[in-house]
């Protein structure tokens, strides 16, 4: 919950999102005006994002039910990547779509997200619909079990144990083609050998560069 001033400034902000005047850097300062302690609920105001409907289809042997990833780790990754127009951004396991939605808005990159919870793409698929962000997608699957294809790849610890081994292998593909970035917060990945980490931008972000030589 924000309180009734945030609140407002939210619904101001989401009239300019929904004219296409919101966008890039304005977003981000705007973000950064906002309390820190209330930047994800603000966010959610923002996006016009609802608690998650309850799962009815059990989550495959190492996925871990959804969890929105904060807010001040995605100004972080966006600046830090850093992430832009050019750039095909991937989010796997991507919930109701608060980190693809924002990271279009912050940058112009094109985004897309892969979860496995079909009720959560179904409410993330209106998020974008409700702001005509055409550049913004999501895809009902296993991410373990589709195709890859990106430039950056974002993970919010939403696998672990053989699922995570499985994704790794689908991204690991991706980089034996191209150069990719990937991102995660709450899960580090130093072990992978193809993946060679930078410095954390922040506690909880990781950035590694990721390629096969």
């Amino acid at each position: 919950m924000v309180d009734p001033s945030l609140r407002k400034r939210a619904s101001t902000a989401r009239a300019a999102l929904e004219a296409g005047h919101l966008r890039g850097p304005a977003l981000r300062e705007l973000f950064l005006t906002i309390p820190a302690a209330d930047r994800d609920a603000w966010a959610d105001e923002l996006l016009l994002l609802e608690e998650p409907p309850p799962s009815r289809v059990p989550l495959p042997r190492g996925g871990v039910p959804y969890l929105p990833c904060g807010v001040d780790d995605v100004l972080t990754m966006v600046q830090s990547v850093p992430i832009g127009p050019e750039d095909d951004f991937v989010d796997l396991g991507s919930g109701l779509g608060r980190v693809a939605i924002l990271v279009h808005l912050l940058t112009g990159a094109r985004t897309a997200g892969v979860e496995i919870q079909a009720a959560l793409v179904q409410e993330a698929q209106h998020g974008a619909q409700s702001l005509a962000l055409p550049a913004v997608t999501f895809l009902h699957a296993d991410a373990a079990d589709v195709e890859l294809a990106g430039s950056v790849f974002f993970l919010y610890a939403p696998f672990n144990g053989a699922l995570l081994v499985r994704v790794l292998d689908r991204l690991r593909a991706v980089a034996e083609r191209r150069s990719i970035v990937v991102c995660t917060v709450a899960l580090e990945l130093a072990h992978v050998p193809w993946l060679t980490p930078r410095s954390a931008p922040s506690p909880t972000l990781h950035v590694y560069d990721g390629g096969v030589r």
